[in-house]
């Protein structure tokens, strides 16, 4: 601990941002950066705490605290402290494959769980660990490190998503011949399309992509295993094979009208179309769903739904309105919900704060739903039926009579998560699935009921965050050396 009085002397000072009426005006990621010597007051903070909570990655009540990776965090604030930047580069990359995706995506589950923040603003974790990868490639220490020997064993690889790229990251030191299988025209899976670009610079991953091809991984685009190829194929070629292709089947909405309805989009083809567009030919093409002049509505108040309000805010929608189930969280802490356990708090991100700027109000309605979808002679949406909703006894949601309001909408978002991986691809492999439609191995274990072909990330463990994508991807990763080596020293 280099500066034990840190906490004390320097106040939680953030990355700038561009302000909301400048940024939707384009694509590109908004938040700047502190100069080298702020970073460096911001590491000071850490107070190298005996229990490091911050690393901890544990579930309390069913919600995650601390980070799920075990990042070596006060280690490495220390040596952004100190201004070792290979020190704390290498500190980082003991435990975190992807700093550059968690350091931008990650909700910051350190953070929540850092002593500063009891009876002061935690530690500005998430930004000093972004701070130290992307210090690593700009001075040139993320140089590619291929193995120094081949065990000559082969793994494939099915999805590019951030479970799959940890996967082979991984494998690929070990010295194992890795193949990565995309379905999709670009490497990625949920970071390259799920995310829209001013959150996560497609060009981010593509620098990553590149490096771990000079490392020695191979990346197949536009095949998709199960239909393109056959799993018999792989797995005569491959020693190992690794289902990391996610949990992809969006969760529909039922509502009278809402079937074959024009205008209605599930958000995983809304964003994916708008990015793909963007990056094509930033979207000269029109191949996209466009949100201009429209009355948009996004059922779901995740992090998705956030992604659907920042970008129909960019089309240069009419008005966004933002529909979540649950109700609005206190803005503070209540007593059944203590520090270190997740903040059951209500929080406005980055598109709801724009639509904040640009329309002047909360785009959120809370404790409401879709009751019907209103459509025109020619099937084309029109409105939308809203219903408050409310508890009943047995804590089930139940629709409030006489609360019914209809809303103009030219567009409707469904973003209310996903209900596991896709049929075709468990029909392929023939492997068991779970109650929740994710592929089943044994508890903290990665390989299925089938020898040598082992799934990780949202495809085993459901829809989830990056980070625990990366996690899982990780251990995986370990499993299959154990399978292919008899032993792991990773």
């Amino acid at each position: 601990m280099g500066k034990p009085t840190g906490f004390m002397e320097y106040q939680r000072d953030e990355s700038p941002t561009r302000g909301p009426l400048e940024r939707i005006h384009d694509f590109e990621e908004f938040h700047g950066s502190l100069s080298e010597e702020e970073r460096r007051r911001q590491g000071a903070r850490c107070m190298n705490c005996g229990v490091p909570f911050c690393q901890s990655g544990m579930l309390l009540h069913g919600m995650a605290t601390g980070c799920p990776l075990h990042n070596l965090i006060p280690e490495w604030n220390d040596e952004v402290y100190r201004d070792n930047p290979r020190n704390a580069l290498s500190r980082l990359l003991k435990t975190n494959s992807f700093p550059e995706f968690t350091g931008r995506v990650c909700p910051a589950l350190c953070e929540v769980a850092c002593l500063c923040g009891i009876n002061d603003r935690p530690v500005t974790i998430k930004e000093n660990e972004l701070s130290i990868i992307e210090r690593g490639f700009a001075e040139g220490y993320m140089a590619p490190r291929p193995p120094e020997l081949r065990t000559e064993k082969k793994v494939a690889v099915i999805g590019s998503g951030p479970a799959g790229l940890a996967c082979a990251e991984m494998l690929n030191k070990r010295g194992h011949r890795v193949t990565v299988y995309e379905k999709n025209d670009r490497i990625g899976g949920l970071l390259r399309y799920g995310i829209p670009n001013m959150k996560l610079d497609k060009a981010v991953i593509d620098r990553r992509v590149e490096l771990m091809q000079e490392e020695g991984v191979r990346f197949l685009t536009g095949i998709d295993v199960g239909r393109d190829v056959l799993p018999e194929t792989l797995r005569e070629q491959y020693d190992a094979v690794i289902l990391c292709c996610g949990a992809e089947q969006p969760r529909d909405i039922q509502a009278p009208g809402r079937e074959g309805a024009d205008g209605v989009y599930f958000a995983v083809d809304f964003l994916t179309r708008c990015t793909k567009s963007y990056l094509d030919s930033r979207f000269a093409d029109g191949n996209y769903i466009s949100a201009k002049d429209k009355n948009v509505i996004v059922v779901g108040g995740g992090d998705t739904g956030n992604d659907c309000v920042g970008t129909v805010i960019r089309h240069g929608c009419r008005s966004v309105t933002q529909l979540e189930l649950m109700p609005k969280a206190p803005d503070e802490r209540s007593a059944d919900n203590p520090w270190p356990e997740y903040p059951r708090t209500c929080k406005t991100d980055y598109g709801q704060e724009e639509a904040i700027a640009v329309f002047g109000a909360d785009p959120r309605r809370y404790s409401t739903t879709v009751n019907r979808v209103l459509t025109d002679e020619a099937g084309r949406i029109t409105a939308v039926e809203t219903i408050r909703m409310g508890y009943d006894k047995g804590k089930k949601y139940v629709p409030q009579p006489g609360s019914e309001e209809t809303l103009a909408c030219d567009l409707l978002i469904i973003a209310a998560g996903f209900t596991g991986c896709r049929q075709y691809v468990a029909d392929a492999f023939q492997v068991e699935l779970s109650p929740r439609h994710t592929v089943k191995t044994d508890e903290g274990k990665y390989e299925t009921g089938i020898p040598g072909l082992f799934a990780a990330g949202d495809a085993r463990r459901g829809q989830s965050l990056v980070v625990w994508a990366i996690a899982e991807g990780q251990e995986c990763a370990k499993e299959v050396d154990v399978y292919l080596n008899g032993y792991s020293n990773m």
